[in-house]
């Protein structure tokens, strides 16, 4: 039997990088996943990569119109959620100082109030047993310069994470979230990212790490399957894969 054999899983922001790395895990061991997205590009590339026994399902979780529609497409489809893992985020550089009240709205619409209302909407769906994890990050610890917002973002996201913990210990649903750091990715998790930008990120990247290099994709999604089945005396933990950034320490040390 497979590792994954007869759960039924739904990733939120599955079409590219983290997301479509935990997709790529379920499917491999034998999981029924249905995953989401918003760009039509990456939904039409992450139907032709993973053929049709794979549900890929276009919805915003910032709009909450579709966050409706999607409850009502999971239960047609998959009847319920044995593994929810809540995978949304934008980010936007820029200093405290020049934050705008659009770019502020834009991230907490999709990184916190998006994951929100989605879990919300979707955990009638969520079995007794089963488990919740959200990709929080590294920033909630290294205050990095120019981060403010989405740091806050996520923050909210890992305070409401652990609170659910709570509420849903009676049912038995587990609720933890990943903290990952600089992932090799193709966006790197940043809005509008020039491919030299990229490159250059990830070099700043690799020099901040302790681990002196960016994580994979595969890393992050052997944390969030971890905790999504095999993490059976664990709720409300915030796991790091981040390669030691949010120790503080500097690679020089």
């Amino acid at each position: 039997m497979s590792e994954y054999s007869g759960k039924r899983a739904v990733v939120i922001g599955g079409t590219h990088g983290m997301g479509l790395g935990v997709v790529e895990d379920l499917v491999a061991g034998g999981a029924r996943v249905l995953l989401t997205g918003r760009n039509e590009k990456n939904l039409e590339e992450a139907r032709g990569r993973l053929g049709p026994d794979v549900h890929v399902v276009r919805a915003d979780a910032a709009d909450r119109a579709d966050t409706e529609a999607l409850a009502e497409i999971v239960g047609s489809a998959l009847g319920g959620i044995d593994f929810l893992h809540v995978n949304v985020g934008t980010s936007e550089f820029s200093p405290f100082t020049e934050v705008t009240e659009e770019s502020y709205d834009r991230m907490f619409a999709v990184n916190t109030k998006g994951a929100f209302f989605t879990v919300q909407r979707l955990l009638p769906l969520v079995a007794d047993g089963g488990s919740i994890v959200f990709t929080t990050s590294v920033t909630n610890v290294t205050g990095s310069p120019g981060m403010s917002v989405y740091t806050g973002t996520k923050a909210a996201v890992l305070g409401f994470s652990r609170v659910l913990a709570s509420e849903l210990l009676p049912r038995g649903i587990r609720v933890n979230s990943v903290a990952p750091g600089f992932v090799d990715t193709p966006s790197m998790g940043v809005s509008g990212l020039t491919e030299e930008t990229r490159a250059e990120f990830m070099r700043v990247g690799d020099e901040a790490t302790p681990m002196g290099r960016h994580g994979t994709v595969a890393e992050v999604a052997r944390a969030v399957l971890f905790l999504g089945f095999g993490a059976t005396f664990t709720s409300g933990a915030e796991i790091p894969v981040d390669g030691g950034l949010g120790l503080g320490l500097s690679t020089s040390l």
